[in-house]
């Protein structure tokens, strides 16, 4: 299933979509695919399954520590395409940087993603001025779609650039700077989708950058197609590492999923 069809499955059944971030790898390979579980018994619609870089420039504290970790303990692109080949019952989405994707090889990049079922992959530093090579190959391939971000510095112009190649879904920043959860939703999100609207309708529009509870999450719904949630998660997995309790972790997890996928529901 495309990621759009997903949207519309969704809005059939009066749902909007919860998108949910881990980082593969953190704590362990192995654990990644049993957190995934976790969030798919949860509710979870789609999952965003990040692809550790040295140098995170789009993340917090709290997703650069969960890269760190993961990298020490030794993941990278091939382990990670077998992590996410073994995740099933939800759309996958890959969130990495440009550098892997080169070193890789465009081509291969994305005929790995489909052969590990990911539909959708993120590139927080590829400008939509160059991303032209990578939009061909996505295009040619037709079932990974580029996800572009917009945010609220960004112009009509580039807006529109974006919008014009857009599929998917847009990544709409709802704040400045870095991921990490936030005590409230930014003031910037109605405008911005406002603005966003105005250029084009029908693409689906899933805000993030500081969600965290379901509150946020029933507010960005009302105005957008989904909510994406992040560091909230890997906090979950720091918290039950912590505790040493495997089974309380997932446990804690599947429900706080399942907290926020209530948010979603318009009726």
């Amino acid at each position: 299933m495309h990621l759009e069809e997903k949207f519309k499955e969704l809005k059939e059944r009066k749902e909007k979509a919860l998108i949910g971030f881990v980082t593969a790898g953190y704590p362990t390979a192995e654990g990644t695919q049993e957190i995934a579980r976790a969030m798919v018994k949860g509710g979870v619609d789609i999952l965003e399954l990040g692809l550790p870089f040295s140098d995170p420039i789009a993340d917090g504290v709290t997703i650069q520590r969960a890269s760190e970790r993961s990298l020490e303990a030794g993941m990278n692109t091939d382990v990670y395409f077998e992590v996410a080949a073994g995740i099933k019952g939800v759309e996958k989405v890959c969130l990495t940087y440009y550098n892997l994707v080169l070193q890789r090889g465009l081509e291969d990049f994305i005929a790995d993603c489909e052969s590990a079922g990911i539909k959708g992959l993120v590139v927080p530093d590829l400008p939509v001025e160059e991303s032209k090579p990578l939009l061909r190959i996505c295009d040619r391939h037709d079932e990974t779609d580029l996800i572009f971000l917009i945010a609220p510095t960004t112009t009509e112009k580039r807006m529109a650039r974006i919008l014009d190649v857009a599929s998917g879904f847009v990544y709409v920043v709802s704040l400045l700077g870095v991921t990490g959860a936030r005590e409230h939703i930014s003031d910037a999100i109605h405008p911005l989708i406002r603005r966003i609207r105005e250029v084009k309708t029908f693409i689906p529009l899933a805000v993030g950058f500081g969600i965290s509870k379901p509150e946020h999450v029933r507010t960005v719904c009302e105005v957008a197609d989904g909510a994406i949630v992040g560091s909230a998660f890997i906090r979950l997995i720091e918290k039950g590492l912590e505790s040493e309790s495997k089974a309380s972790m997932l446990r804690e997890i599947e429900e706080y999923t399942r907290s926020l996928k209530a948010g979603t529901k318009t009726v």
